[in-house]
């Protein structure tokens, strides 16, 4: 469980690196963005998971997310992985389109080919990846908690949603958040899960919920301008669904913002927070 350095700097009071290793549930390398604030030696800290969304890398948030000041400030690890596996070898859209293949991951375990070599998406970040972190970093496995944007929206819900007890606190910035039912979704899902939709149950928040898992509660912030808010995120029915299962939901809607990083660097200090209230107790 060896790792690479690829770049480290010091910021805010700590240290942002970013880090490859070469991965046996993709079968590529891969590379993760960590930040790590300052810290008294021997103590162990909250972890805060950052899934980012289609076309994006882990440079996205690391670059323009502006959390270093807020994780700081909380003593929480952010950690970034990447949104796919990526190389020459690795199968992509054949039409190049953004909304599938490299860079497109959605967060499963593709059973299809040619996607199942290497888009095991959902056992790296769920398994892979944070045994790596626990064995290079000051990561309390005991206190981690899970956001994202977009399709990493969708990807926190359904991971918390997974993995029950395993995150205290769940957030999301614009998430699709009923895959099954919007154009993304469907071709994502029906390309690496195939046709038979049961199969797509566990990687749809609304289905998974429907079917009884449940959160503590969960945070999410879009913006009125988004313009995929009818059409693919579809936050109404998130919170149909929450509403019928007795999740508290805090669903934000912020007029004028989009779905860019002008808009979740808006806000991001304020879901650092809130994970940090539910992440500094035990």
């Amino acid at each position: 469980m060896t790792i690479e350095t690829v770049s480290e700097n010091r910021s805010h009071g700590g240290v942002q690196g970013v880090y490859r290793h070469a991965s046996t549930t993709t079968n590529t390398d891969m590379v993760f963005s960590a930040f790590v604030p300052d810290h008294e030696p021997g103590s162990m800290l909250p972890v805060l998971w950052y899934l980012s969304g289609l076309t994006c890398t882990h440079a996205n948030v690391t670059e323009k997310g502006e959390y270093r000041a807020a994780c700081a400030k909380a003593g929480i690890i952010f950690i970034a992985p990447d949104t796919s596996p990526r190389g020459d070898e690795v199968p992509d859209d054949p039409e190049k389109l953004y909304d599938f293949g490299q860079g497109a991951g959605f967060y499963v375990d593709a059973t299809e080919a040619p996607w199942d070599r290497h888009f095991q998406m959902w056992t790296y970040v769920a398994e892979e990846l944070p045994s790596l972190i626990a064995a290079h970093f000051p990561a309390d496995r005991a206190r981690q908690g899970i956001t994202g944007h977009s399709m990493g929206g969708h990807g926190a819900l359904t991971l918390a949603l997974g993995h029950p007890g395993r995150f205290r606190s769940v957030s999301a910035f614009s998430p699709i958040v009923a895959p099954s039912q919007v154009p993304w979704g469907r071709k994502a899902l029906g390309h690496y899960l195939g046709e038979d939709r049961q199969k797509w149950t566990r990687h749809d928040a609304c289905a998974t919920i429907a079917a009884g898992a449940r959160v503590d509660e969960i945070l999410v912030d879009i913006g009125e301008a988004d313009p995929f808010i009818e059409k693919e995120l579809r936050p109404e029915l998130l919170e149909q669904s929450c509403e019928a299962a007795g999740i508290p939901l805090t669903l934000r809607r912020h007029p004028g913002y989009d779905h860019s990083y002008y808009f979740i660097s808006t806000f991001m200090a304020d879901h650092v927070a809130w994970h940090a209230e539910r992440l500094k107790k035990g």
